[in-house]
């Protein structure tokens, strides 16, 4: 039986990450944080850009990004995570006090929202999981596991210890995808591995303006375009690429 070590070790990070910035983040000064956090949304951008460049079928994943956010805002996804954050946040007030913010409560969930999507549902993640599921090739999910190690601590420093719990559902997700991975990467091809990593990494885009605050885009949402831009890529490229090329 394969064991996720990937999958394990990118969980810790976040959770190590989390409790390092709880208990260091009155240490650090506001412009260390806000710096840092440029740092982050640079990184963001970056690996969104080097996914984004590998897309094939353009118009697959352009319609993918589409339909799934018209999915997302229909099925309030975005809300469903906002209300899962603000469980996460309360059970962890129960046994943790909660320390104080110069956030608002719109801000630390705003916050809060953007750094579930960036460990549970980022492009880098889901596939890392599937290719170490596959493949036995962690070095995906080690690579990820440093950035997010850095990501939770920072962003703990602000928004307190609910930053480890993240780790649960990412664990849960991740795990599951690493053993589905068995059933799932034979059905693809590198062409639709490639529009699946594209789609991804304009999930990671967005996510890097929502850590500016420059642009809120619904990133949650945003995450069943990933589900869907996998079959929409073979459609695409079985059946309409052909005539039109």
């Amino acid at each position: 039986m394969n064991i996720p070590i990937g999958v394990i070790v990118n969980v810790l990070s976040v959770a190590i990450g989390g409790i390092i910035g709880t208990l260091s983040g009155n240490y650090m000064s506001s412009e260390f944080k806000e710096k840092i956090t440029m740092i982050f949304a640079c990184c963001s951008f970056g690996m969104g850009i080097t996914a984004i460049v590998l897309m094939q079928n353009m118009p697959a994943v352009i319609l993918s990004l589409i339909l799934g956010t018209i999915i997302g805002i229909t099925i309030k996804l975005g809300y469903i995570i906002n209300k899962g954050g603000e469980f996460m946040q309360k059970s962890v007030s129960k046994f943790i006090k909660m320390k104080n913010t110069h956030l608002t409560e719109k801000e630390f969930m705003n916050s809060l929202v953007t750094i579930i999507v960036l460990f549970c549902a980022s492009g880098t993640g889901i596939y890392g999981s599937i290719v170490s599921g596959m493949t036995g090739d962690h070095s995906i999910l080690l690579s990820k596991s440093i950035l997010d190690l850095f990501t939770a601590a920072i962003f703990a420093c602000n928004l307190g210890s609910v930053i480890s719990l993240i780790s649960l559902p990412q664990m849960i997700i991740f795990t599951i995808l690493f053993y589905c991975a068995t059933f799932i990467y034979p059905l693809t091809t590198e062409h639709i591995i490639n529009d699946f990593k594209a789609c991804g990494g304009l999930v990671l885009f967005a996510t890097g303006f929502r850590m500016l605050k420059l642009t809120m885009f619904p990133v949650a949402d945003m995450i069943p375009s990933m589900i869907i831009v996998m079959p929409i890529s073979y459609l695409w490229e079985t059946y309409v690429a052909p005539y039109i090329s």
